[in-house]
């Protein structure tokens, strides 16, 4: 019985391997009569069956002693693999480059504005000055509360005296807040951002990010400071309320709205109404920005993990991805000083922000940057 069942299997290899032949010879009669293209695209063909047909063969000599037809079902199995494989459209290439932008921006696209206070003019914004603004005095308008002729000679009228109070208070900031807005909506500009008097800037990457959508569309980015939606209670009038929540991006890392969605905020903004709704949910200036924007609005923050406040461990910011961030802060963090971790130009005594260090890493050309430094 076993001298039957061998000779079975011999049979059905060989019977295989002659329907296999006569395949081959019909290919070969039919490639004499063929054009010149098409014949080239055979032998193609051609040499790829003989491989598969000695692959195939071999997997069949491997497998006879379990059983001829495992041999052969795993011979039509790659065979039909290989077709699959054949059939795919070609070049990954396309499914890692990076997609076009929505919009082709350039900086002078940017309202930049800088909430400051006149107390911090010296310790916080000749940093500033120094290092990212620098590079964007066009593009950046400072927001302070008091009258100073020295930053006035270096960025002429882009120092706007809001008149605000010097406090800081929920209503001093959301007075500087409408300011900002106001002046935005006259600037004509496509895209309003506010950062604060401890944030480096990288304009480049702020570009880069913006370029990825319409201006014209509803969007609201930057970065959450706490893990779940804020919970306000809104006043409607009567001495009525209704409890509200909504996410909102902080105003310590920066966040930045489109031109169409800030068109839209007009009825609760402009004009001194930022106050009002400020009032509403008795609130800062950056949750205010996010009532309106989700809570009144609908539309969500696009959240961006680029943007850095002093609320953060900065220690976490990878030393090489410094350059990929948008903003970058300093302060206090857990009692221990809170600067992103950067061998530089300047140590730490030197730079204690790390931000002139960031400044000479992204502009080695400036002319107070040592040359050759190691990062």
């Amino acid at each position: 019985m076993l001298k039957s069942h061998s000779r079975k299997t011999l049979l059905s290899a060989a019977g295989a391997s002659a329907a296999c032949l006569a395949l081959l010879l019909l290919l070969a009669q039919r490639q004499r009569s063929a054009p010149e293209g098409a014949r080239r695209e055979r032998e193609v063909g051609l040499r790829a069956l003989q491989s598969l047909g000695e692959a195939g063969a071999e997997d069949a000599a491997q497998s006879e002693p379990a059983g001829g037809k495992r041999g052969f079902s795993a011979y039509f199995s790659k065979l039909t693999r290989n077709r699959r494989e054949a059939e795919k459209p070609g070049g990954a290439a396309g499914a890692t480059s990076s997609p076009p932008p929505a919009e082709n921006i350039s900086a002078d696209d940017v309202f930049i504005a800088v909430k400051t206070t006149k107390k911090f003019h010296k310790s916080r914004l000749e940093l500033l000055l120094d290092t990212w603004i620098s590079r964007n005095l066009q593009q950046t308008y400072i927001f302070t509360d008091g009258e100073d002729e020295e930053l006035k000679k270096k960025m002429g009228n882009h120092v706007i005296n809001t008149n605000c109070s010097a406090a800081h208070s929920r209503q001093a900031l959301s007075c500087k807040m409408a300011v900002e807005y106001d002046k935005f909506i006259e600037s004509g500009n496509k895209w309003f951002c506010h950062v604060d008097d401890d944030n480096y800037v990288n304009m480049k990457t702020l570009v880069q990010l913006l370029s990825q959508y319409p201006h014209t569309q509803d969007m609201y980015i930057g970065k959450p400071s706490l893990d779940r939606p804020i919970e306000a209670t809104e006043r409607l009038g009567d001495n009525k309320m209704r409890p509200v929540n909504f996410w909102f991006a902080t105003g310590g890392a920066g966040f930045c709205v489109s031109r169409g969605l800030a068109l839209k905020m007009s009825p609760w903004a402009s004009g001194g109404h930022f106050m009002n709704t400020a009032e509403k949910i008795r609130l800062p200036d950056d949750c205010t920005i996010g009532y309106i924007i989700e809570s009144v609005l609908g539309v969500p923050l696009t959240r961006s993990n680029l943007f850095h406040s002093h609320l953060e461990n900065l220690q976490q910011v990878s030393k090489s991805e410094v350059h990929k961030q948008i903003t970058l802060s300093y302060g206090m963090f857990e009692n221990k000083r809170n600067i992103i971790n950067l061998k530089g130009a300047f140590s730490v005594e030197e730079d204690p922000s790390r931000f002139k260090s960031v400044h000479c890493l992204l502009y080695p050309d400036t002319l107070w940057c040592p040359p050759q430094v190691a990062y």
